[in-house]
């Protein structure tokens, strides 16, 4: 077959599809390609965001407390609305538990207003520029459009208690209750040697 220069338009026109199509799969990571999530045990980074009304909140000052940070997506959508409301509503017994809770999303701090007043939330929503997002598997770049619905639980030493992955919007804050009621949730670790069983 003969190639010629008036064939270059239309070989042009069929191998662009091809191209792009190889980049659009190149651009959805596989879910091992995704960032880490931390695990239990994990020292959680240090981090500074701001809340609803502005104000700077750092995990410094949360030292020798237990707290959830619960990333969402977007700010008054179904989903989140959905397990803010279940956090709200069961803010008590985290109360009682000892543990605080936030909400992190990439919304800036007056949209996270809207959502506190729309959904009478009593606990504090803080804007994240991606760079906690980034560090704990919640987003893989910075300039990802939202966040993944993930939490953690971090304990009083800054460390991670849980890890939620995989977070089901109706039943998180039962979820995140149950493991803070189990007897080894928010214990201090063991001393000593391990433990051996009688022969």
């Amino acid at each position: 077959m003969t190639y010629t220069s008036q064939d270059a338009p239309r070989a042009r026109r069929t191998t662009v599809p091809a191209l792009l199509l190889v980049l659009a799969l190149a651009a959805a990571a596989p879910p091992d390609a995704r960032a880490a999530l931390l695990a239990s045990g994990d020292a959680f980074p240090a981090w500074t965001m701001r809340d609803q009304q502005g104000k700077p909140v750092r995990s410094k000052d949360l030292a020798g407390k237990t707290y959830l940070l619960w990333f969402y997506p977007k700010a008054m959508t179904p989903g989140c609305t959905i397990e803010g409301n279940a956090l709200r509503d069961s803010f008590a017994s985290f109360t009682e538990n000892g543990v605080e809770v936030f909400g992190v999303s990439f919304d800036d701090p007056p949209t996270n207003a809207k959502f506190v007043q729309a959904q009478q939330f009593p606990f504090r929503l803080l804007t994240d520029d991606g760079t906690l997002a980034t560090k704990v598997g919640a987003a893989d770049v910075r300039d990802q459009a939202t966040p993944r619905r993930i939490s953690y639980l971090v304990g009083p030493d800054g460390k991670v208690l849980h890890t939620y992955g995989s977070v089901n919007p109706a039943t998180h804050a039962q979820d995140v209750l149950a493991d803070v009621a189990a007897p080894t949730s928010l214990a201090p670790p063991a001393s000593g040697p391990p433990a051996t069983s009688a022969p």
